[in-house]
């Protein structure tokens, strides 16, 4: 048995058939939207005023446009966790053994330990 599987867009401001899905984001957001050419036209117009002015960020880590998130902030880089766990113990912090320090914890070894 055959088959013919058609996809047809339609623009989803107004209704008429669409010619492409457009892909932009703004906020931290991704969107796709399908556009008729005369749609699609009109958003690239409205749009350019901010995109001349703009620049192109390759900064966004996937799709959804979600800023990465690294392991852990530079503050925290900067310091073996280790060592301020040994500090934090012999100055009276009681912290777990794993999982993030406390910001408090960090910026007393930083203020008194780390010397």
């Amino acid at each position: 048995m055959a088959q013919e599987v058609i996809t047809k867009l339609i623009d989803d401001l107004d209704g008429s058939e669409a010619s492409e899905t457009v892909s932009f984001a703004l906020d931290g957001e991704s969107y796709e939207i399908d556009l008729s050419a005369k749609n699609a036209a009109a958003l690239r117009k409205a749009l350019d005023r901010y995109r001349s002015g703009a620049r192109v960020s390759s900064g966004r880590s996937s799709a959804t446009g979600r800023r990465s998130r690294g392991r852990g902030s530079r503050s925290r880089a900067e310091v073996d966790p280790k060592v301020v766990r040994a500090w934090a113990a012999e100055h009276g912090f009681e912290i777990s053994s794993r999982g993030r320090i406390p910001s408090e914890v960090l910026e007393q070894y930083k203020a008194n330990g780390s010397r």
